[in-house]
Parts: structure tokens; sequence; C-alpha cells
């Protein structure tokens, strides 16, 4: 890295740290250098997630635990604004999204083409990996993608939960003139319904609690909605169900109104265990995964957002400066909001 490509760049950035359950702080500390193979992304957005707001209200997501001062943030858009000295130095200037999870690149999971499934994995704001909710963030070069100008800052943060709603339709299979029921009408759930609709599905039916969530799921593609408490009536007529809530209920009605051969993917965190309709899934041969973040999803989630088959920045609700990171994570339960979005340059 030349001293040119550290022109203008302070020495101290803005971070917003969980120090500890319901209680983010505004620290100051110094601007990271980056190293062979590093990047340094000047952060333009942010996407509140659900893990997000989980570490927030419960220092933990299961078997992760937040143990010391933790920097939240995975849905992250910016600019390169300094490169390691073997990264190519035309990259500074670059707009990109931030692809958040580096891997080992050499363990069974990795070479067999499953990184996401990676041991070793190394993922934003999952303890004990800091975020990006700061001025500035580190990041291995190959994992920030240019994105074109069509392409807002919003927009490309939120490339991360719509590489979810990818993966979630590949394995459920999702493709023309598929029938899929997705529960959670949710910023997940929403990009799933747009993701349904540009693999050809025809029929994308999606229920919720919530009307406002509904309406949205009506403007994402969806050509029906349903309130939750309905899907037990909705039939069996579905080639996959989706769910993107966590919610038992919703998970055994989804799979009880799947066809024969249908394909259920849970994405949404729900309970460590489960009790399933075993008769069902056993009668009509009904495959159940799980899923867990993505593999290779980023080139096609650029080609979606770039093309206008899927909107993302109609998702965003809010806005946020970093100073009121923690009113972002609190808004999540207003009513009326979708996505909110911090954006440290205010």
């Amino acid at each position: 890295m030349t001293a040119a490509s550290l022109a203008g760049i302070p020495g101290t950035m803005r971070v917003s740290v969980l120090t500890r359950p319901g209680q983010l702080e505004l620290q100051e500390r110094p601007v990271p250098r980056p190293a062979p193979g590093q990047v340094l992304v000047a952060v333009r957005s942010v996407g509140v997630c659900g893990s997000d707001v989980h570490y927030f209200e419960h220092g933990r997501i299961g078997d992760f635990v937040v143990r010391a001062p933790l920097v939240l943030g995975h849905e992250v858009s910016g600019r390169i604004v300094a490169a390691g000295p073997d990264v190519d130095p035309g990259r500074v200037g670059a707009r990109v999204a931030i692809e958040p999870g580096a891997a080992c690149g050499r363990c069974a999971q990795c070479t067999a083409g499953r990184y996401n499934l990676c041991p070793d994995m190394q993922f934003f704001a999952t303890p004990p990996v800091d975020g990006a909710l700061g001025e500035y963030v580190l990041v291995r070069a190959d994992l920030a993608f240019d994105v074109p100008d069509r392409v807002s800052d919003d927009a490309a943060a939120l490339l991360e939960p719509l590489s979810v709603g990818i993966w979630a339709n590949s394995k459920a299979a999702v493709t023309l003139g598929s029938s899929v029921l997705v529960a959670g009408a949710g910023p997940i759930g929403l990009v799933t319904a747009q993701v349904a609709r540009a693999r050809g599905a025809t029929t994308i039916v999606v229920s919720d609690i919530a009307p406002h969530r509904l309406a949205a799921a009506e403007r994402s593609g969806a050509t029906a909605v349903l309130p939750a408490a309905d899907v037990p009536g909705a039939g069996q007529d579905f080639d996959a169900f989706i769910d993107c809530s966590g919610a038992p209920q919703a998970i055994t009605a989804g799979i009880r109104a799947l066809r024969p051969a249908g394909r259920a993917v849970l994405v949404g965190m729900g309970p460590d265990e489960l009790v399933l309709p075993f008769a069902v899934l056993q009668q009509r041969e009904i495959t159940v995964t799980g899923t867990f973040r993505y593999a290779g999803t980023w080139p096609a989630a650029i080609a979606l957002a770039a093309s206008g088959a899927v909107d993302l920045d109609a998702l965003v609700t809010d806005r946020f400066p970093l100073a009121r990171a923690e009113q972002a994570l609190r808004s999540v339960t207003r009513a009326g909001t979708i996505k909110p979005n911090i954006e440290p340059w205010r």
C-alpha cells in the first residue's frame, strides 16, 4: 500500500459497539490499514438484520455468544479507499458490496463448494468477529464485489439478504411454473418472493401476521397474500415451502400445504428443536432442509438488482446516522418498518 493510497484517510474512525445487551456505544478506533490481499472500504450503508437485533437484545444466537464488545453489521456497501500492496490499485474508488464471510478455502466443505459450512468461517458480526457498523472496514479484496452505478448504496448493502433469498430458492428448486408458499414477510421473505418471481414461479403466496408486511409482499411480487392463521386452509398445492419466519406453527402449516414430493426449506431463526408432522413427511415423501447463509450467490444477486428483477430500495423504510444506531435496532418492531439502514457517513 503506497502513501498516496492513504491520502485523505483519517487516523481514527467512529464505530458503534455493542457493549452489553441493549446498549450500543459510539467509540473512536484507529482506522485499520489493509494488509496484502485486503482493501479498506469507506462504509456507505449497513442494513439492520434480524441477527443484529437478536445479538443486541439477547447477546447470543444459539451457540454464538457475545463475550466481549462486538461491532454489529454484516449487510454492507461502500467505496474502496485503499488497497493492500498486492491488490490492483485501480480498484481504489470502486463502489462495492461486501460478502461478509471469509471461509478458509482449504477444508472439506470449502473444497466441495460448500464454503458457507466452513467450520473456520470468519463472518462479520458473528462473535468474536467484528462487523462493519463504523466509518471504515477491512475486507478481503475478493469479497468486495464491484456494483454498477444503477445499484444504489442501500441496495448494494441489501445484496446480502438477497443472497439468502437466492440460496433458499435454489434449495427449494424453484423454477418455471413453480408454486411457492413463503412464510414471513420480513426483508428475507420479501426478497425470497422476488427471487421466486425472477426464477419463473407462477404462484407465489406469502403469509404473515402483520398487515403492513402483507401489503409489502403484494408490492414485492406475491401473486397472493394470506394472514398466517389462514394458511392451514390453503390446500396442498405448493411445490415448495420456504419458511422465513422461524415460527413453529408457520412451519407445520407450510409443510402440510405441500404437494407430494414437495420441498420445505427452513430459513428463519426458530427454536433449537421443533416437532414436525412426520406422517405428512413420510407419506408425501417431502424433503426438508435447513439453510445456513449462502455460497456463490453474489454475481447473481448483483445481476438481479442491476436488471431491476428485484427492487431492494423499496425495502428500505428508515435511514439512520451512525450515532443513532441503537434507535435503528429498536425500530424494527415499529409499525410500518420493513428494513432500517444505517449510513455511517452521515
